[in-house]
């Protein structure tokens, strides 16, 4: 199964009502290129990222049991499946491993939904959720291989078109892969997609390198956000044949890209939601003198007092 235009269409008439329709900023340029620069800045959703429009696409498109609605997450996902659920009135439980961010937690908690310590990983969550799922009949929102949070997240891209036309190339970090699989089959070679991930971090990459969706190890200051082992197989499927490539960006540049961003434009980023501006940043990717860039702010769930830190 592959995703459409049509699809992400469907999913955004759906959704449209329950989500905001984030702003695109373009600067005529910036960054050091030499040339336009458009930010898309999902991280004003509702709930701190991209992930409320994959959880609204889940929930409204099927009925709802009345165990509710189950996610794993490292923060973003459980957060944007609490607030969807609470929006709905639905009861939601998000399992979350150890390592999750103190500030995302909270956000989880603050939308209502009931919170499980699922183990030091995020596959020990998710591992918990499952088990939950088969025990209990509630819906599991799987936070990237799906094809309704697929769709959802695709969305981003047909308003980032309509606001911005006649981009070149957008830059997209990725973790599990379900916002870059939305965005490319959105645009389908029409625009160059290029995936941005942490050098310690980096499913996607290792996936299009195997020619399948691999294991790899985590070790990343952005790994509570792009930390998934693995892609699986419709993530793989869709990017093996719409993304360009993706570029590797160091834990350092991640961090810069933060401060950048906080320092010169008081936007308050989390590592992950910095990192596809980390590839411009660093070098990771050179666009051409004049080539229309886009480069998607995904994620504002940071520990003010550790964005002080990197800030100073």
């Amino acid at each position: 199964m592959l995703i459409t235009r049509a699809d992400i269409e469907l999913a955004h008439a759906r959704i449209a009502p329950h989500i905001r329709r984030t702003p695109v900023w373009t600067l005529p340029q910036a960054f050091g290129h030499a040339g336009p620069v458009s930010l898309k800045c999902e991280f004003l959703q509702h709930a701190g990222s991209f992930k409320a429009r994959g959880a609204f696409n889940t929930l409204l498109s099927q009925p709802v049991p009345k165990a509710g609605v189950a996610a794993a997450s490292g923060g973003n996902h459980g957060a944007a499946v609490a607030y969807a659920a609470s929006q709905l009135g639905v009861k939601a439980r998000i399992f979350v491993p150890e390592i999750s961010s103190p500030a995302k937690v909270a956000v989880i908690r603050h939308y209502g939904a009931e919170i499980v310590i699922g183990g030091a990983r995020y596959a020990d969550a998710q591992a918990a959720c499952d088990r939950h799922v088969a025990e209990s009949g509630a819906l599991r929102i799987h936070p990237f291989d799906a094809g309704t949070t697929i769709a959802g997240q695709g969305t981003v891209a047909l308003e980032w078109e309509a606001d911005a036309p006649a981009l070149d190339t957008v830059l997209v970090a990725a973790g599990g892969g379900g916002l870059i699989s939305g965005i490319a089959s959105w645009w389908g070679g029409q625009v160059k997609v290029v995936g941005v991930e942490p050098e310690g971090s980096c499913a996607l990459h290792a996936a299009l390198a195997a020619g399948e969706p691999v294991d790899v190890e985590i070790d990343s200051v952005a790994a509570d956000s792009l930390g998934a082992r693995n892609v699986g197989d419709l993530v793989y499927s869709i990017c093996c044949d719409t993304v360009d490539h993706v570029a590797l960006v160091p834990d350092a540049a991640i961090l810069q890209a933060q401060r950048t961003l906080w320092r010169d434009y008081r936007m308050a980023s989390e590592p992950g939601g910095a990192a596809a501006l980390a590839a411009l940043l660093s070098g990771a990717y050179r666009p051409e003198p004049g080539e229309r860039i886009g480069v998607l702010l995904c994620g504002a769930n940071v520990e003010l007092s550790k964005l002080s830190e990197v800030a100073s």
